[in-house]
Formats: structure tokens, C-alpha cells, sequence
């Protein structure tokens, strides 16, 4: 508790106040980064938080409401929290993105999170919301994962924890350099063009940033110069465009001597 001496210049306490202030939305404002020895102690540990997380959620609203993303990363994590203690009929899972590709297809990143997570006993009575990428009409479908997700989180949608990755070329979910998905401001979730082989499904930057909680898990030495970006709020990435606010980024990459570099 500061305590400020009555007997002080009165714009001595003006300045104090003003610096408690000024350190107090520094510390809200920078992501907090949580390093480990391998990407296995990193998956495990971003697991943890999921499972701290949810139940910080089920106990003040009754309900933990999440946004998954894919890649590589986050199998190992998904294992570890599958094996959580938790009131899962009071989890409801979403998906970050999703690539528009037919249902069990390798490239979909609800196979992962099936495998991972939801084939487990409690998990399986979590409510999931995969993104309908198999629509024929795939911006009616947006607009409906839109509103299913309003209808749960509400209106306008705040989830309580999205999990993010980090792409080579600095992409978050499917916010991918160059897209006009990048633009979108007037909805939570959008449509990409074709990236890296598939149109994608995305929460947009209005839905990740209005999240109480973000939790990157991004691990390998390939992440060093994105991390640093990311680390720096680089503006010229996707990833540096998302709130820092109550952010976890878990990895194993080391950023002490990192510099980085933009395009």
C-alpha cells in the first residue's frame, strides 16, 4: 500500500500518484513470458493455466468458455489438460480457426483436438463447437458460428481464455499477412483466401482481443525471431496486432540476446 506523508508538497504527491499509475498500466500491458526447458515442460505447464483458468472461470460465472487453436504445438498441452479434475459439462470449446477442408481430413485442426482432448472420458462431456467449414455456403456459416458463439459468450462475445500459436510469417490463428481478414472489424469471425494450401475459418482480431485471457504456446528454436517480434509488439505481424493484455506466451525459446528483425 503507498501511504502518502501529508506533510509533503502537494504536487509531490500529485507525481507519486501519477508513477503508481503509470507503472500499474505498464504491468497490464506487457505479455508475461513463461520460459522452460523443452517443449514438453512448456506444454505441460500452459496446461496448468487451462486448467487454473477454468476453474477461476466455473467458480465467478458458472461456465469456462475456451477458443482452441491448431499446429503442432498444442497436442502435448491438450493430453495434459484432458486429464484435469474439472466439472467438464461446464466447459464449452470452440475452435480459434479452422481449415476448410472435409470432415476427419489430417489438415483440420479439429482432428487434433479430438484426439488430444475430447476422446478423454471428462472432456467428452464438455459441449465442442467445431467451425462448419464443410458448409457450401461458407460465409452463412461464419455468420452462424458467430452468433452461436454470442449466444454463449455473449454479445458482444468475450471468451474467457483463447490459446494461440505463432506461425513462421508471424500469423495468429488465421490472421495471415496480406488478408483482408486482417481488416475485419464488424465481426468476430471471418473467411481468409486461400493460405498455404486452404481458405480458412477465423476468429477475428475484435474476438481475440476482447478475450479476458490469451495463452500462446509457441516452442522450437523456429520461433525465436516471430517471438522476439511478437515480444516487441511488432506491428507489421498479425501476431503483434493482438492485446498483451492478461497474456501468457509458454516456449522454450530464450529471448535474453533475441533481435528482431521486421520486413
Amino acid at each position: 500500500m503507498c501511504v502518502i506523508d501529508d506533510t509533503a508538497p502537494r504536487h509531490m504527491a500529485t507525481d507519486l500518484v501519477l508513477v503508481v499509475l503509470l507503472l500499474s498500466f505498464k504491468s497490464v500491458s506487457q505479455p508475461v513470458f513463461q520460459n522452460y526447458a523443452g517443449p514438453e515442460e512448456a506444454a505441460q505447464a500452459a496446461a496448468l493455466q487451462l486448467e487454473a483458468s477454468a476453474r477461476e472461470a466455473i467458480s465467478a460465472r458458472g461456465v469456462f468458455v475456451m477458443a482452441l487453436s491448431g499446429g503442432r504445438s498444442p497436442h502435448a498441452m491438450l493430453a495434459a489438460f484432458a486429464k484435469a479434475d474439472l466439472p467438464w459439462e461446464q466447459v464449452r470449446i470452440f475452435q480459434v480457426d479452422e481449415r476448410v477442408a472435409p470432415s476427419g481430413d489430417a489438415a483440420r485442426n479439429w482432428v487434433m483436438i479430438e484426439d488430444a482432448l475430447l476422446q478423454a472420458d471428462g472432456p467428452s462431456q464438455a459441449e465442442s463447437y467445431p467451425m462448419p467449414v464443410e458448409s457450401d455456403d461458407l460465409a452463412r456459416a461464419a455468420t452462424a458460428y458467430a452468433k452461436t458463439l454470442a449466444l454463449i459468450a455473449g454479445d458482444p462475445v468475450v471468451i474467457d481464455l483463447v490459446h494461440l500459436g505463432l506461425g513462421d510469417d508471424g500469423h495468429t490463428a488465421s490472421l495471415v499477412p496480406g488478408d483482408e481478414v486482417l481488416m475485419m472489424t464488424d465481426r468476430d469471425v471471418g473467411l481468409t483466401e486461400s493460405y498455404r494450401g486452404h481458405r480458412r475459418m477465423t476468429l477475428t482480431f475484435p474476438a481475440l482481443n476482447r478475450a479476458r485471457e490469451r495463452l500462446w504456446l509457441a516452442t522450437g528454436a523456429d520461433k525465436v525471431t516471430m517471438l522476439a517480434r511478437l515480444r516487441d509488439r511488432d506491428q507489421h505481424i498479425p501476431a503483434g496486432q493482438v492485446s498483451v493484455d492478461n497474456t501468457t506466451i509458454f516456449t522454450d525459446v530464450k529471448l535474453d540476446h533475441a533481435t528482431a528483425s521486421s520486413d
